[in-house]
């Protein structure tokens, strides 16, 4: 019953347009623009009928996934796509939290490592390192003395 409601609001704040990174290539067609006026009660209800004549509610996946013999519109990016546009994204912007925004990173700033890379040098230095809650800064651990015999 909870994954039924939950898929309910979902299928709403998607269509209010709340929640436009979940399915936005997805969609209908109605789309909403920064510069266009909000949707009417009757285009979101069109919309949320649209979604939901190609769309179901995967409890296991906990995702929103095509209906069966239902094909995507033409243009509409495959998963695979999308994760590959948000990966090039994030390898080229940062986070502000001051401006809240996302700013480009200088080519020099760019990090040439693979994930696989950066996990192993991070997981070397917390072998090697301690933080000091004191002085907010990372201390180099003391070597361990080897046992005399």
């Amino acid at each position: 019953m909870k994954s039924v409601q939950f898929a309910v609001v979902a299928c709403a704040l998607l269509v209010a347009g709340m929640v436009p990174a979940v399915l936005p290539a997805q969609t209908s067609g109605i789309q909403q623009n920064a510069n266009s006026a909000p949707l009417t009660r009757s285009e979101v209800k069109m919309e949320r009928d649209e979604f939901l004549k190609s769309h179901r509610w995967d409890g296991n996946s906990e995702t929103w996934v095509f209906k069966e013999g239902v094909e995507p519109s033409a243009g509409v990016k495959t998963r695979a796509e999308v994760k590959a546009e948000r990966q090039a994204f994030l390898r080229t912007h940062r986070w502000n939290p001051s401006s809240e925004t996302w700013d480009p990173i200088k080519p020099e700033q760019a990090q040439s490592k693979s994930r696989e890379q950066v996990r192993e040098e991070t997981r070397q230095f917390v072998k090697t390192h301690d933080w000091d809650g004191i002085n907010d800064t990372w201390v180099e651990k003391a070597p361990r003395r080897s046992k005399a015999k």
